[in-house]
């Protein structure tokens, strides 16, 4: 084709683009558990730390100042109170993986980073525990 055709020229299309994010988060929610490997663990409940950010996408059209248009942090800390409520934990570990399936349960959540600090666990230190991060598949 010439330079002189200039009209028979056509545009590749362009790639789709993601969606735009943007994040919530819950910092240093405070539950009381059971959460252990050790009987002493298993017996008391212990103070945990959890810090939660989600990559959320953003809502399709106004919010409109209505919270179910967004994704709700008090929802997602009330279904992690529940669980530690519900049953004794072994792991941070397993914590973790429990709080990144609550949080992926939303489907406009495409990641999730969990950490997870027990306060008491070491008298050397201020916490011990687990970061994690979930991607949607």
């Amino acid at each position: 084709m010439s330079t002189s055709e200039p009209h028979k020229i056509t545009s590749l299309p362009l790639a789709e683009t993601d969606a735009t994010t943007h994040e919530v988060f819950i910092n240093d929610l405070l539950v009381n558990m059971l959460i252990g490997v050790y009987e002493h663990e298993k017996l008391k409940e212990q103070p945990v730390r959890l810090n939660i950010v989600l990559t959320v996408r953003d809502h399709i059209g106004p919010i409109n100042d209505d919270y179910h248009n967004v994704v709700c942090y008090e929802t997602i800390a009330k279904a992690i109170k529940k669980l530690v409520k519900e049953e004794h934990i072994n792991l941070v570990e397993t914590l973790a993986e429990k709080v990144a399936d609550i949080c992926l349960k939303n489907q406009r959540t495409v990641r999730v980073r969990v950490k997870v600090e027990k306060l008491q666990a070491l008298a050397d230190a201020g916490s011990v525990g687990v970061v994690i991060t979930r991607n949607r598949r």
